[in-house]
């Protein structure tokens, strides 16, 4: 894929790092640790990340800047609140995959770019386009049909679309860098996670085997490294770009799922994903479309 004009091809290289490593590599991580309670593993990813994050801070030079955020009781509220809901995704991501429900977190990641037009338009009064009002009704049509073939809502789904929608909205809001906000969000993590694994998980796998605890230790890195590219290829690349890229991750879930992990792939959720897939198909038109009036619009000459 060639990068536009005006775009950091290196940019480019850090997104699409971030969405092989979440779509393919994660997955197949997580599969590893299966056995292992997802409250274990989330705690570990977020101990072993903090390391690295400091790491990356004094490498940048921005720790002691970093460290001036825990004065600000705004910026810790809103930090405190955005790891809440990074942590919950991580544990549904974490169920998800040890349970064999991947395609259920391949379709949250499908339906999340829609979730964001629809708290955009509740939250910052941003209109969604006719093409994105029909994408949000036809992935909601695909929902109701998992939801009536299953008996039950497809709650990994909807957690994983909703905290993930949710965090980028409230992220948008903490005054601080990737790397900085990365650093709050685990350091004020870190406490409860400790807390968790040694009063209410039983049965710790942590120093129990020596294969199993070096997976929990580089469960850290390999949380904290997708999240820092995603934030640089960001800032390098067009917001279409990064629209049109971000279907990566769940394509490959959703391959790894049904090929590699063999789970199952009914009628139903053919149909439920032939409306999502429709819905994205109008979304990525939207973007393309809205891209070329504002390119066409800047090109204009202006009146004299």
């Amino acid at each position: 894929m060639q990068s536009r004009p005006g775009e950091s091809r290196q940019g480019l290289f850090y997104a699409l790092g971030a969405y092989g490593i979440w779509g393919f590599f994660m997955p197949i991580f997580m599969k590893l640790l299966a056995h292992v309670s997802p409250v274990e593993v989330v705690a570990h990813r977020i101990v072993w990340a903090l390391p690295l994050g400091v790491a990356i801070l004094i490498w940048q030079g921005t720790l002691r800047h970093a460290f001036g955020h825990f004065r600000n009781l705004r910026t810790m509220a809103l930090a405190a609140l955005t790891a809440s809901l990074i942590s919950i995704n991580w544990g549904t991501y974490v169920y998800a995959i040890g349970s064999g429900q991947t395609i259920d977190a391949a379709l949250g990641y499908y339906i999340n770019p829609l979730v964001n037009v629809a708290l955009a338009a509740i939250f910052l009064g941003e209109r969604p386009t006719r093409l994105q009002g029909i994408a949000i009704v036809l992935a909601a049509i695909g929902v109701a049909v998992l939801t009536v073939e299953a008996g039950r809502l497809p709650w990994i789904s909807l957690v994983l679309a909703m905290t993930f929608g949710t965090y980028g909205l409230l992220r948008k809001t903490v005054p601080v860098g990737a790397s900085e906000g990365f650093f709050l969000e685990v350091a004020i993590l870190i406490i409860p996670s400790i807390l968790l694994v040694a009063l209410f998980v039983p049965d710790m796998h942590f120093g129990a085997d020596s294969f199993e605890t070096g997976l929990l230790v580089i469960a850290g890195p390999l949380t904290a490294i997708p999240l820092i590219l995603y934030a640089a290829g960001a800032r390098l690349l067009h917001f279409t770009t990064i629209g049109i890229l971000q279907y990566i991750v769940p394509t490959l879930l959703f391959f790894t799922a049904v090929l590699l992990f063999g789970e199952p792939f009914g009628q139903w959720q053919l149909v439920a994903f032939g409306f999502i897939w429709s819905a994205l198909g109008m979304y990525t038109w939207s973007l393309f479309r809205g891209r070329a009036r504002r390119e066409a619009a800047a090109s204009r000459p202006a009146a004299r």
